[in-house]
């Protein structure tokens, strides 16, 4: 094709042009620019129905460019892909870690967030068009983290050694339908899980846990695939007759009881990792029937989105690269960094403040986040419902102090606990048998 053809080849061209004008044929571009090659999403703040608009280059939403690049991988500890896994099942690919850590690689992206009075717009594309803001290949844990305890290295694998035991290293449950052999890492801080990601390559900030940014970009490729805000609606394996995807990626592992979860396993995690790797690089949820000692015939769908296992639900899971500072209930600030160098949960120097809610009501379902251009998940007007809006709960603190941010639920975390959940109850200090996190490598750049 010869230059000038391709829209983006036209887009180039505009680049060399000075000042002013250059300004001006940009702007005017940009709308015919994104019909080309670019997709995305649209909602109305003021409408309830989790369901958006898709805009941009309708075909793209049948071929999703950027999604359908994510792939698994194994992952040495300095970076570098070892082997990308069978895209349609796994199983047959070592995880036990001798090889490497199970990643799924989100390719080199770019996105945009608008908001146009109540119209809220999230686009993305191959291509660095003007506003768009770079997202770069990193890699996030196929499962949710676990842990090699001889070492203290945080890991993705599916290992069922003693060394690799989960939850709280229990091992009084390992031949009982509780056992924690094979299943993620809970119990531990956040300075502590920080500390085991780092040590897999000592003296660099690559390895993290899951990171603010991480489930930004994660949640937005969800609702631009799905075209909703309702991580939690039903699974349908059906595409629509245009050949978009629809529904959601189902509950989740949120419904069981307390205390029927607390005489199973004295509430740790349920699901081994590694649990739906017969989907490989495909979105789906397995059938997992709950062991019998939770006293009751049960089953669970375990979803899975693109590789990564339990988005949502589950175990509970810190995020880093956010910092909640309460002066008081009226007055709590929220701060982001997408620098691993300066990610620690207390000092917010070289963190962004990006929004204040104290505003906001806790114990409450999301009706709007703050969004912004960076398109920021953070509750902003609550009093929803499960199926309204964001159909996600938001647990505010309610005492001045300092506060990590954690993602997600727990397996009683039922409806309202997808991927727009979030809880702001928590101290750095603070851990617990279901709260964990995932397993990140953001490349230096």
């Amino acid at each position: 094709m010869a230059k000038g053809t391709n829209p983006y080849d036209l887009y180039v061209e505009v680049l060399d042009i000075d000042g002013e004008s250059k300004k001006a044929k940009l702007a005017d571009m940009l709308p015919y620019m994104e019909d080309q090659v670019a997709y995305g999403i649209e909602f109305d703040t003021t409408v309830s129905s989790p369901e958006c608009t898709r805009i941009g280059n309708m075909s793209l939403h049948r071929t999703l460019p950027v999604q359908s690049r994510m792939r698994g991988c194994l992952l040495d500890d300095d970076g570098k892909v070892v082997e990308y896994l069978y895209p349609t099942d796994w199983r047959s690919n070592i995880r036990g870690g001798s090889r490497g850590q199970v990643m799924v690689e989100i390719p080199e992206h770019y996105r945009r967030f608008v908001t146009d009075g109540t119209k809220r717009r999230v686009m993305l594309s191959e291509y660095p068009l003007p506003g768009y803001h770079k997202v770069p290949l990193c890699y996030v844990s196929a499962y949710e983290a676990a842990l090699e305890r001889s070492t203290r290295k945080l890991c993705s694998v599916v290992n069922t050694a003693a060394d690799y035991r989960g939850g709280i290293n229990d091992a009084g449950y390992d031949n009982t339908g509780g056992s924690q052999l094979g299943r993620p890492v809970t119990g531990h801080p956040i300075n502590t899980l920080r500390t085991y990601a780092r040590n897999r390559k000592p003296g660099s900030v690559e390895w993290n846990i899951y990171t603010n940014g991480m489930h930004k970009t994660l949640t937005w490729l969800f609702v631009v695939e799905y075209a909703t805000l309702n991580s939690q609606a039903a699974y349908n394996a059906q595409l629509t007759a245009e050949g978009y995807r629809q529904g959601g990626l189902g509950m989740g592992v949120v419904d069981l009881y307390y205390d029927q979860w607390t005489a199973l396993n004295n509430n740790q995690p349920v699901i081994p990792c590694g649990f739906t790797d017969t989907l490989g690089n495909r979105s789906g949820v397995v059938s997992y029937a709950i062991p019998k000692e939770y006293g009751e015939e049960k089953s669970v769908e375990v979803p899975r989105y693109r590789g990564i296992e339990n988005p949502f639900g589950h175990c509970r899971k810190f995020v880093d690269g956010i910092i909640i500072r309460a002066h008081s209930t009226d007055n709590i600030n929220v701060y982001v960094c997408d620098d691993p160098a300066r990610f620690n949960s207390t000092d917010a120097s070289g963190y962004s403040h990006v929004a204040n809610v104290g505003n906001v009501a806790g114990g409450k379902f999301i009706r709007e986040i703050f969004f912004g251009e960076t398109g920021e998940l953070i509750p902003k007007v609550t009093v929803g419902s499960n199926l309204t809006y964001f159909c996600d709960y938001f647990d505010k603190c309610e005492a001045a102090g300092t506060y990590c941010v954690v993602v997600g639920d727990g397996c009683t975390g039922f409806a309202g606990a997808g991927l727009f959940k979030q809880d702001y109850l928590r101290s750095p200090e603070y851990s617990t048998q279901n709260l964990g996190s995932r397993l990140c490598f953001i490349p230096n750049n």
